[in-house]
């Protein structure tokens, strides 16, 4: 969990540079336009509509542009058509990384993202390259300050509803459960008034590779990078760094 904790912390503050260059709200639209595609346009029976709705709000998208986005997904409205895919590779140090994509052009992505690999220090590899190194799990996030329950008393709740593992980081509880039951567990703890945080259905590394010095400065570069691209949408990687190496870089 470690892995997702420090991998969070980047995505945070990457989310703030993606708002000050105008491309948040392009995410958040395409992760919409993706899943009212797969699972219809009703919030209330699609998960990744509603989470991704949920983030839209969060930035304080217009709900117009939330509605557009639905109906082009739905066919009511013509605009262009993205395919979602998948790219595997490795960074600096040989830590993996995979790239979740919406594009309307896959010749077109697939030659820039291999271009930031390849001007980073990292490689883009074949499909299930380092797939195999993560999981795909539901994380729920409920912040300490807020919730009800006692730590006992929340972990118990979470695993009663089919949670896999619950864990304190921080100022944040989380849980861990699989992508089938994940529904089911957010359901419960919003049922018994648990405030939810972020919750989404993401990959986590099974092992972490820790990276220091000029290595760990890539790698960073390299996600920052690849989060900065259009039609990437969430970038998943098993690079870890220590606290003190994140002082020093966050100093430099």
């Amino acid at each position: 969990m470690a892995g997702h904790s420090k991998w969070k912390n980047i995505q945070h503050r990457k989310g703030k540079q993606d708002a000050v260059r105008g491309q948040l709200f392009t995410k958040l639209s395409r992760e919409i336009y993706a899943a009212a595609r797969q699972g219809g346009g009703n919030p209330e029976t699609n998960l990744r509509l509603k989470t991704a709705i949920e983030k839209a709000r969060a930035a304080n998208m217009p709900l117009d542009n939330i509605q557009r986005t639905i109906d082009k997904a739905l066919g009511n409205v013509e605009g262009m058509t993205y395919e979602e895919m998948l790219y595997e590779g490795y960074g600096p140090g040989g830590a993996a990384v995979m790239v979740q994509l919406l594009t309307d052009n896959r010749n077109r992505t697939a030659a820039e993202i291999r271009h930031i690999f390849a001007k980073r220090g990292g490689s883009l590899g074949e499909t299930g390259c380092v797939s195999w190194m993560f999981s795909r799990k539901g994380v729920i996030e409920v912040p300490k300050g807020s919730c009800p329950r006692s730590e006992d008393d929340l972990m118990l709740l979470a695993l009663e509803a089919g949670a896999e593992d619950f864990t304190a980081e921080d100022d944040t509880y989380v849980i861990t459960a699989d992508p089938e039951q994940f529904a089911e567990v957010r359901g419960r703890l919003e049922q018994e008034g648990i405030p939810v945080g972020q919750a989404e259905v993401t990959y986590l590394p099974q092992t972490t590779v820790t990276l220091e010095g000029d290595d760990a400065q890539r790698m960073i570069q390299l996600l920052e990078a690849l989060e900065q691209h259009d039609d990437v949408q969430n970038v998943f990687s098993n690079f870890e760094m220590s606290e003190e190496e994140m002082e020093r870089l966050s100093s430099d």
